[in-house]
């Protein structure tokens, strides 16, 4: 059917957009008045998240329970004094002279419960009287906050990853414990070369301490080895390990044995293992960015027993050979090739071997986060021990950051899918955040704005932590879906 109709039929359209008006932008210049009569405004909003699991996990009584203070305090309890501390180096700041400029921030207080924090020299005088124990008791209380942590967000992994490393801090005081050692990037400056251990698949800070610039000794590797073991929640069954060639030795194989640990360790250059490498039977390497592989079993000197060892071949520029090759990073040269080899308990194919060990990446991205934005880098006293107390200081607010991340993780999210946000990005996004203290009637709340882009997240975060319970001695949990 056909209908006949004039083109132009005389009808006005009818409007499609809305007639409501538009907000004119704000006129921001000059000649704009200001004032500072704003009264209860905080640029740190997202602290209330952290102090809301805090809270909901029992932080504080663990931390009494554990911390050993004798000191009487005035001002502040000690439980405030320590809270205090890591809150500044969760927000940025490394140096208790910058806790002057939140002093008075009504949610920083608010958590805190005081007024306002006290002067530099108070809490110096805090920090410089605690026992040199405390920094232990410091990671005791990281290790029990992980297992409540795990109860809560429902992360059930069976298996974990553990990467150690060291890393070096030079020194521009006069710090007890300082060395010349090995120090690449300011070749001759004194030191320190503290140890970490992280969990790959959350991230987490495990186990570590400030040491000397001394290199560290096989028992002091298998001392660190054991306790990163240790703090691991009792519900993981398998462990596998990575480390860099500093940790090659003996002692510290021990140590993965004992804890029925698959691990791969970087070799050292030596020259019996030289000759294991000449008489080796090698094979190309097409699943590596190598020229050649092999595999062979070999006894170092003074190991209790042999090993299966797995060695990349790369060969060597003409200009390398001439100008002599210099010791790289996990490589070694000799003659015309350059070598990279691992000694390993693991069973797998060379190739899965080199690409489980070159995940390691990660923890090295993970060191230098909390050396530049946990504030661990930097040693504010001249005595080693205060600096040990304030290094465990520092990750316990890193680790604070890793905590919230397994909260706030979308549904699920398991091992290999997890994003990390970096403790710089978390401030940018969920941390300062404008907010306003408000009281009404006895109750006080916290206002955000209605632009806020991450509002979402935001509250799911809040109800997932509002909602923790404990059932009996464990917390229940508050995500749907496991993280495994």
């Amino acid at each position: 059917m056909v209908t006949n109709r004039t083109q132009h039929n005389g009808k006005e359209p009818v409007k499609q957009g809305s007639g409501g008006t538009y907000p004119e932008p704000n006129k921001i210049g000059a000649s704009t008045p200001f004032d500072f009569n704003g009264k209860k405004l905080t640029p740190y909003g997202g602290l209330l998240p952290l102090a809301t699991m805090l809270e909901k996990l029992g932080f504080q009584a663990l931390v009494e329970a554990t911390v050993k203070v004798t000191r009487l305090t005035k001002v502040m309890n000690s439980y405030q004094f320590l809270l205090a501390m890591v809150l500044g180096l969760y927000i940025g700041f490394s140096r208790l002279n910058q806790l002057r400029f939140i002093a008075r921030d009504p949610i920083l207080t608010g958590v805190l419960k005081i007024v306002q924090l006290p002067p530099q020299s108070t809490l110096w005088r805090f920090l410089a009287a605690l026992h040199g124990s405390v920094a232990p008791q410091l990671l005791s209380v990281q290790n029990q906050m992980r297992r409540r942590v795990w109860e809560a967000a429902n992360v059930k992994l069976k298996s974990v990853t553990l990467d150690t490393d060291t890393t070096v801090h030079t020194l521009y005081g006069k710090q007890m414990g300082a060395r010349k050692s090995y120090n690449p990037k300011n070749k001759g400056k004194k030191s320190y070369q503290p140890i970490l251990t992280f969990i790959n698949e959350t991230r987490e800070y495990v186990a570590g301490e400030l040491r000397n610039g001394d290199r560290p000794t096989g028992k002091q590797i298998a001392r660190h080895l054991q306790s990163a073991f240790q703090s691991l929640p009792p519900g993981v069954e398998q462990i596998f390990a990575r480390a860099d060639s500093g940790f090659y030795c003996w002692e510290a194989v021990e140590a993965y044995q004992k804890a029925g640990c698959q691990f791969v360790v970087v070799s050292r250059k030596t020259s019996r293992l030289l000759e294991e490498l000449r008489r080796a039977d090698w094979k190309p390497s097409p699943k590596t960015d190598a020229d050649a592989q092999c595999e062979f079993r070999y006894k170092p000197e003074g190991w209790g027993r042999e090993f299966r060892f797995v060695a990349l071949r790369y060969e060597k520029e003409l200009e390398e050979v001439e100008t002599g090759a210099v010791e790289q990073y996990q490589l070694f040269a000799t003659g015309g090739y350059t070598y990279r080899v691992f000694v390993t308990s693991l069973d797998r194919p060379v190739d899965l071997v080199v690409w489980f060990y070159n995940q390691r990446a990660g923890a090295e991205n993970l060191i230098k986060e909390a050396n530049n934005d946990a504030g661990l880098a930097a040693h504010p006293s001249g005595r080693f021990d205060v600096n040990c107390i304030h290094f465990q200081l520092a990750m316990l607010a890193y680790n604070f950051n890793c905590w919230l991340m397994l909260f706030s993780r979308e549904a699920g999210t398991n091992a290999e899918t997890l994003k990390h946000t970096t403790l710089a990005t978390a401030r940018l996004r969920f941390l300062f955040v404008a907010a306003k203290i408000w009281t009404h009637s006895g109750r006080t709340g916290v206002s955000y704005g209605s632009y806020y882009e991450d509002r979402g997240i935001f509250q799911q975060l809040m109800d997932r932590l509002r909602g923790i319970r404990t059932r009996g001695p464990v917390f229940g949990s508050v995500v749907a879906v496991a993280f495994s």
